[in-house]
């Protein structure tokens, strides 16, 4: 900054109100010091500014982008918000193991970022005991951990709800639930949402009907295999998300079994080729690089006004009519 100053003629306090954009400085003076900064080629000291300011304006996001492209969206969504507020983004993979998801945490927490972005495992407790005991300010997607967090995630109920009630007027009395992996709250909410779409349309509830699928392809398939060998095997299948969408089709193409004539599908999660199967498939659409745009402004809110009052945001889906679900192009 010493070399610009004396390149532009000007005071290091004038090139640092420009760099940092602190104060207005005369256009023909900003002029001089960006000419003198391209000249120069000098560049901002983020290291060197975080010793003094001890803020680093870089967010940890410890999300499993890698096991499920939904949150490939997510990353996304955190990512350009996060350039947009001057941010950098330094990501880690928790895997959704509590174990892996505490070591990921404090990487990100040693790389002295200023806040965390997580979608929490089923098992979270030592997270929330870490964040609480640092202080470190951090927003939870996707998966809700519980009161006193600022946390952001789609509805859940009413889409999977809206999923039983459109397959039950396609004419459907038994319509069964692959559900996600326990402890997580979107698993328990969907099952809510199952048993709700249900009573909305006057059918009994079946707990043979719910089947785990672990919220992976693997889990997926040998649930629909579980469903399928029942003595009276559903006729409609609700997948709650879209991995478990993927192993539900590879286990009704096992069984011999035509989508949607031999038995309707319906998914939570829109996907890039879900509309390139054949047929293409029904689903709830979650706005995921909005939940992840969301989150990031979250905690921006929380690092500027850290005593304010926590917030849950919970965003809404849309549903995607497609073929899967049997009903035709023109169904309700």
């Amino acid at each position: 900054m010493v070399d610009v100053a004396r390149r532009a003629g000007v005071s290091v306090a004038t090139v640092s109100h420009v760099v940092n954009e602190t104060r207005p400085v005369r256009p023909a003076t900003r002029a001089a010091v960006v000419a003198a900064i391209d000249e120069l080629g000098y560049t901002h000291n983020t290291l060197a500014r975080s010793l003094v300011t001890s803020r680093t304006h870089s967010i940890g996001l410890a999300v499993s982008a890698t096991a499920n492209p939904y949150f490939t969206d997510i990353l996304r969504g955190v990512e350009s918000s996060a350039l947009e507020h001057g941010y950098s983004l330094l990501i880690a993979d928790p895997h959704d193991d509590p174990e892996h998801e505490l070591r990921a945490v404090k990487l990100l927490h040693e790389r002295r970022v200023d806040g965390l972005v997580v979608a929490p495992s089923a098992r979270p407790d030592a997270l929330l005991d870490y964040v609480r005991r640092t202080a470190l300010p951090t927003v939870f997607l996707d998966r809700l951990a519980g009161d006193g967090h600022d946390q952001v995630c789609a509805e859940n109920e009413e889409p999977v709800a809206r999923l039983v009630t459109h397959l039950a007027a396609a004419g459907h009395r038994r319509i069964a639930l692959v559900a996600g992996a326990p402890g997580l709250s979107t698993t328990t909410e969907r099952i809510a949402g199952h048993r709700i779409g249900l009573d909305r349309a006057g059918l009994p509830y079946d707990p043979a009907l719910v089947v785990g699928g672990e919220s992976s392809a693997e889990g997926a398939e040998r649930a629909t295999g579980e469903l399928l060998a029942l003595d009276r095997p559903p006729t409609a299948l609700v997948t709650a998300n879209n991995t478990m969408t993927i192993g539900a089709l590879r286990a009704l193409r096992s069984a011999g079994l035509r989508v949607p004539d031999d038995m309707a599908l319906a998914g939570f999660d829109d996907f890039a080729w879900a509309d390139v199967f054949e047929p293409r498939l029904t689903v709830v659409d979650q706005p995921s690089r909005e939940i992840g745009a969301t989150a990031l402004r979250l905690l921006v809110d929380r690092l500027t006004e850290p005593q304010r009052a926590p917030r849950t945001v919970r965003l809404p889906c849309a549903f995607v009519h497609r073929e899967s679900c049997g009903c035709g192009p023109d169904g309700a």
